[in-house]
């Protein structure tokens, strides 16, 4: 943990930048002896009242790099700024994070296909510096032109979202020909079962594909570890784990082993990143021993959580990406949305006998085609009984009568429709597919 001292000058440091938190602290009678776990919690309401406000003086503030990402719940968008040191530190760390995942195996082109702010702003920089040559591709262009990147260029890695790399395999025939020999993730949630299927999609082992974790305020906050089976959080961040009544939102309590992060930076001093709360549900989040050091860890990322929580969101993307990819024979998407009390998983898959993402159907006869049909209705069925079943938040919602049963139903692939938007992997409300 971090001594009373240093998280003075810490403080200090931010009060520079956001003399707001200062006062803030002072007014809540909070003395310079105060331990961590004895300061305020930054929660969205916090930050929506002081830092993200349309009078903050840091904004045109000079010497400061400005990101800007997806709106508050008042309808602005939020505007995260770094420092010169902070910016240096963020650099410094992901190629840090980088040189590990990507060990001696000698890379020598990436790809960034990617959404909005930091992670996109720096990612060309990161791997120049890392002495790769690099290229970009917006998101927002159709499929195609990622394609033709992707067969052109060759890149040995390719970094992305996985909702990116999700267009791309459902709509490739042969991904195995780009030439990709490692994926770097970051920007939602990867479930083991759907990284598994992906790499078998690249013809690359499981271990080339590595999620990695951030966050626009506070920077790379975590990789995973192939060799110990969990994530690692990077350098300067001290991790709590805490239950949903801290936060003092009304959102429900979590399953035991499920806890919401919240982080602590002693590097960031532009934003007030001591406790502040991701709103992103972690599991098993324990220290272990790494190289002889110790080091915060977690297992997985289930779910975000936010203080205009809908019931929807109490269900975990992550684990129903996950029974989906494990019961289905290749590579699937889901989409999932409530519509009142309807829970509907709209599965986008190779596997759907009328599958028309971009590939050439499969030429059955009448009697095959019936066969495959009835054997997709199984493992669909096999897919709704497991998440009814062994998903706890949504067998309570059925049996307390939140929810009706599930549907699970293939879905016709259209990239118009999934490049409308960067991150897909949420829940969406009282909408009917594709009605975006």
């Amino acid at each position: 943990m971090i001594s009373s001292e240093e998280l003075h000058r810490i403080i200090e440091r931010i009060g520079v930048f956001c003399p707001w938190y200062v006062q803030w602290l002072e007014s809540l009678q909070k003395d310079k002896k105060i331990e961590l776990e004895q300061l305020p919690l930054i929660t969205a309401s916090v930050l929506e009242r002081y830092y993200y406000s349309s009078d903050n003086p840091l904004a045109g503030s000079d010497g400061l790099y400005e990101y800007r990402t997806s709106g508050t719940s008042s309808g602005r968008r939020k505007a995260i700024y770094y420092s010169e040191t902070d910016e240096a530190a963020y650099m410094r760390i992901k190629l840090d994070v980088f040189r590990t995942i990507m060990g001696s195996a000698g890379y020598r082109t990436a790809l960034a296909d990617m959404g909005t702010g930091h992670a996109e702003a720096t990612a060309a920089r990161v791997f120049r510096q890392l002495g790769m040559e690099v290229t970009s591709i917006p998101y927002t262009l159709p499929i195609e032109q990622h394609l033709a990147r992707l067969q052109s260029f060759q890149p040995e890695v390719l970094y992305t979202m996985p909702s990116i790399l999700d267009r791309i395999l459902l709509s490739s025939e042969h991904p195995e020909s780009y030439g990709i020999r490692h994926v770097i993730l970051v920007g939602e949630m990867a479930p083991a079962g759907w990284i598994r299927r992906a790499a078998e999609r690249l013809g690359i082992a499981v271990e080339r594909i590595t999620d990695t974790y951030g966050s626009i305020e506070m920077g790379t906050l975590a990789y995973y570890s192939p060799q110990y089976g969990r994530y690692l959080l990077t350098e300067g961040l001290i991790a709590e784990g805490v239950g949903t009544e801290v936060l003092g939102e009304g959102v429900e309590p979590l399953p035991e082993q499920e806890q919401v992060l919240v982080l602590t930076s002693t590097v960031r001093e532009s934003f007030p990143a001591l406790r502040y709360v991701t709103y992103d549900v972690v599991r098993d989040l324990r220290p272990i021993i790494v190289d002889g050091v110790e080091r915060m860890s977690f297992q997985s990322i289930v779910k975000r959580i936010g203080p205009d929580l809908k019931h929807g969101e109490k269900i975990s993307i992550y684990d129903i990406e996950d029974v989906v990819n494990r019961h289905l024979g290749r590579l699937s998407s889901v989409r999932v949305y409530m519509d009142g009390n309807e829970l509907k998983v709209v599965v986008y898959s190779l596997d759907d006998p009328n599958c028309s993402n971009g590939h050439r159907p499969e030429k059955l006869n009448g009697q095959e085609h019936t066969n495959k049909t009835k054997a997709s209705r199984l493992l669909l069925e096999a897919v709704r009984q497991e998440l009814e079943e062994r998903i706890p938040e949504i067998g309570a919602m059925i049996r307390s009568g939140i929810l009706g049963r599930i549907q699970v139903v293939y879905g016709s692939f259209q990239d118009e429709e999934q490049r409308s938007r960067v991150k897909h992997k949420k829940v969406y409300y009282d909408k009917v597919e594709g009605s975006e």
